[in-house]
């Protein structure tokens, strides 16, 4: 064991899954999570590619298959409900639009916290108030009033994250809105949804349902563009005025999605949004997934990100010695390109939702995905063995 003690802020799906190789590369873990438990629910997440041999790596493919949505693909329909296209979550090997892996944020989070739960420190209902660092070390006080000192900061706390704001500087400078609000929430399920998910697109907007594991209640999912946003991601009321004042007139399934939006328990509404960074780390404070480097929902790979920047991430710090200069620089360079080809689907996938322009030129719009593009998106990222580097295996508990 190397004693080397790692806090992890946020205890999503990033945190946890660096949290996992963290500890079993030999450090001594505490995560610390604002909320005061799980976040149950969220939207689905999906697992491709290379994504799913860092699950497999982790020896979590059975509990995470266990716990997938089972959905068998999905629909776009026209307004009258007629079905346009078809996309089975068995295309291309199980990493199509539809993934085989695909399962709620909340219910991913849960499968990783009790992974880790016995040989990591978990702090809820607190947060990072204050952070100084120094050559040996960082200093952390927590808002509830607690100071402790640790080796490495790793800030995995999403698109938001605060501990990016005090180490790198004001959200302004690395989020970039793509022009695209996003919203979902679960409804009863009126519908009969059943195993698959149905998405109708018309100029710039889209409404959704997709199945749940309760099949009383199906998911829905609706967009649409907008140049800029200032809504306060905090503002529940105000994001739902913003949602009923855009959504207004939307043909489909639409009025009667949006009658459930005041009685549902878990209402979300944010910009679709990229994290852009020259760098993710600053002297011995990292950052990972969302919070380093967001794709946005419309790539379909932030969980993909998340998981494999956490092998990397632990392994190459493990490799280094834990000496952060050399192994958050290591992460990096094994990171970046992957980052960016999912990064550019995101934007793709955005621009091809958005209203067309009529005075543009039809001729210059692409007529199909750039498939190198997708292949280096879910498979492009080598995951070393990491010979020689300390791999506890099967867990051993502590306690606290």
């Amino acid at each position: 064991m190397t004693g080397t003690r790692v806090l992890v802020a946020g205890a999503s799906i990033a945190g946890p899954a660096l949290a996992h190789w963290l500890s079993r590369r030999g450090a001594e873990v505490t995560v610390v999570e604002r909320a005061p438990e799980l976040r149950p629910g969220g939207q689905a997440v999906d697992a491709r590619g290379v994504a799913k041999e860092a699950i497999r790596r982790m020896g979590l493919d059975a509990p995470i298959r266990a716990a997938c949505t089972d959905t068998a693909g999905a629909y776009t329909v026209d307004v009258d409900g007629k079905v346009l296209e078809t996309f089975r979550a068995d295309d291309h090997g199980g990493d199509g639009y539809i993934s085989e892996i695909e399962i709620l944020r909340g219910d991913m989070s849960r499968v990783l916290y009790d992974d880790t739960k016995d040989d990591v420190e978990y702090i809820f209902g607190d947060r990072i108030a204050e952070v100084t660092q120094d050559a040996d070390g960082v200093d952390v006080v927590f808002a509830g009033g607690v100071r402790r000192r640790f080796d490495l900061v790793v800030g995995a706390d999403g698109l938001h994250s605060a501990l990016r704001t005090m180490v790198f500087g004001p959200r302004e400078q690395f989020i970039r809105h793509l022009g695209l609000v996003l919203a979902f929430y679960s409804v009863p399920n009126e519908f009969g949804i059943d195993r698959w998910l149905i998405d109708y697109q018309d100029a710039g907007r889209s409404a959704g349902l997709r199945p749940l594991p309760d099949s009383s209640r199906a998911m829905a999912m609706l967009s649409f563009t907008a140049a800029d946003f200032e809504v306060d991601y905090r503002d529940v009321a105000a994001q739902k005025r913003l949602l009923r004042e855009r959504m207004d007139g939307f043909g489909w399934l639409t009025p009667r999605i949006l009658a459930h939006v005041d009685d549902t328990p878990d209402f979300y509404l944010d910009q679709v949004a990229q994290v852009v960074m020259d760098r993710w780390s600053s002297g011995r404070v990292g950052l990972l997934g969302d919070a380093a480097f967001s794709s946005s929902p419309m790539s379909g790979g932030g969980t993909g990100l998340a998981l494999v920047g956490a092998y990397l991430l632990a392994g190459e710090l493990a490799a280094a010695g834990w000496e952060p200069e050399a192994g958050f620089a290591g992460y990096e360079k094994r990171m970046r390109s992957f980052v960016e080809a999912n990064q550019e689907i995101g934007r793709l996938h955005v621009h091809s939702l958005a209203a067309p322009d009529p005075e543009a030129d039809p001729s210059a719009a692409p007529e199909e995905w750039d498939m190198d593009l997708i292949d280096r998106a879910v498979n492009g990222v080598e995951l070393p063995d990491y010979a020689g580097v300390p791999d506890s295996g099967p867990r051993s508990g502590r306690s606290f």
